[in-house]
């Protein structure tokens, strides 16, 4: 078993990561470890993660009260949301959030990350919905996150940044780095004119290769193939209701475009990137 205050000394570790990262500015996010049945670590509040050291880290139990905490430390103002993903999912060790600025870009557009566009992506996270914002903290996130916590695990929470969790904090750490970069290639492929997305076929074939390498936690699978998954009616920006994605209901598939629509709005994107690029090199 590891000694507790290695424990702390490596989430000081992931702090600097998730800090030098760029994932958080000043003070902001926050992440914990489930050390026991009912005593967590968790990071201290008002303090920049990239400088913690281990006396700052706090440690409380599922109800939130303090159990030891150093001087003016306090727990993160956050960890109702932490508290809630471990009750619902007793197979998870560790909590992180953050503000990765592409991931929490598309968050604040109000854009899941639904398109299956790389295998790694898919295995690993499959689609990423938005759950619907809340106050931070307060019980409007625990709540909002809930519905979602037993088919994922990673989040974008809306307006606000991303969530992932794991079997320990390393795993939730690299998930959280996954997602980043998964949402840093969808905007530079929607910059280029729009991802091409892997087939049924294809995403089949990914979630075949999730089960043969026995890869731990949840997935939402096959609702995240391309006709399934809300990408292609809920998610869709010109229905207005890609704030209610979910990835939790089959959804009927859009009438396709015809050849010649498809072009227009192949010359449209291509026309819009072009005066954006002018725009920004003036």
């Amino acid at each position: 078993m590891v000694a507790e205050y290695e424990i702390k000394k490596f989430m000081c570790e992931i702090g600097k990561r998730v800090y030098n990262n760029g994932f958080v500015a000043a003070n902001d996010g926050n992440f914990s470890v489930r050390i026991s049945d009912n005593e967590i670590l968790t990071t201290p509040t008002g303090i920049s993660k990239g400088y913690m050291t281990p006396d700052m880290i706090c440690k409380v139990n599922m109800k939130g009260e303090i159990i030891q905490a150093t001087g003016k430390y306090k727990p993160s103002s956050e960890l109702k949301m932490h508290i809630r993903v471990y009750e619902e999912r007793p197979d998870v060790k560790s909590v992180v959030h953050a503000h990765p600025p592409y991931g929490t870009s598309f968050a604040i557009a109000g854009i899941p990350l639904t398109k299956q566009i790389m295998p790694e992506a898919t295995i690993f996270l499959g689609c990423i919905p938005i759950a619907e914002y809340g106050t931070p903290s307060t019980y409007e996130i625990p709540d909002n996150i809930s519905k979602y916590l037993q088919n994922y695990d990673a989040l974008l929470l809306e307006n606000h940044g991303a969530l992932t969790y794991g079997g320990d904090l390393l795993a939730a750490y690299f998930k959280m780095e996954s997602l980043e970069f998964y949402a840093k290639l969808m905007y530079h492929s929607m910059m280029l004119g729009g991802p091409k997305e892997l087939s049924n076929k294809q995403v089949s074939d990914l979630l075949d290769l999730r089960e043969t390498f026995k890869v731990p936690g949840k997935h939402p699978g096959k609702m995240c193939l391309n006709n399934t998954c809300v990408n292609k009616v809920a998610c869709d920006l010109k229905s207005g209701a890609s704030k209610k994605c979910d990835c939790s209901e089959k959804q009927p598939e859009e009438p396709k475009q015809n050849k010649s629509e498809s072009n227009d709005m192949s010359q449209l994107v291509a026309e819009i990137t072009k005066r954006v690029l002018s725009e920004l090199n003036k």
